[in-house]
């Protein structure tokens, strides 16, 4: 499986918004330009967070969006299921009908380990540990710059 840019940008907004959530409500130009991701990309990939209840829109001169949730309660396994679909490496894991071999094949087991341990990482990472990486690797980059 390989992300799209959905995954990943709506990934890299999250974090941003999450980083900045104590300016909430965000605008999405704001997230746009610090990720240098299209707004009008952008746009698009907020409304299935919104429809998610991963985020929340505020309309008006101090509007903009914000996360719904805690960051250590959004897992990167629903984003990315919500804007990939499910994680399945063969289509006979999601759907064993569509090969008559799915129940007596043990390629189709490795397959489905692989999915198992994808899902096992994406789960165990939350918004907020992102951020905890985000932050060690600005630390980082500043120590080296001060060098």
């Amino acid at each position: 499986m390989k992300v799209s840019t959905k995954g990943q940008y709506a990934t890299r907004a999250l974090l941003d918004l999450a980083l900045h959530q104590d300016e909430a409500p965000v605008l999405l130009k704001h997230i746009a330009q610090r990720q240098k991701i299209s707004l009008s990309y952008l746009e698009h990939l907020i409304t299935p967070l919104i429809a998610a209840g991963i985020i929340t829109s505020t309309r008006g001169p101090r509007g903009g969006i914000s996360l719904a949730r805690p960051p250590e309660e959004i897992g990167l396994d629903e984003v990315v299921q919500l804007l990939e679909g499910a994680i399945s490496l063969v289509e006979c894991v999601g759907n064993p009908k569509v090969c008559t071999m799915s129940q007596s094949c043990a390629t189709r087991e490795v397959w489905d380990e692989l999915r198992q341990a994808m899902m096992g990482v994406l789960k165990s990472v939350t918004l907020r540990d992102l951020m905890e990486r985000q932050r060690e690797k600005e630390n980082a980059t500043e120590i080296m710059y001060y060098i």
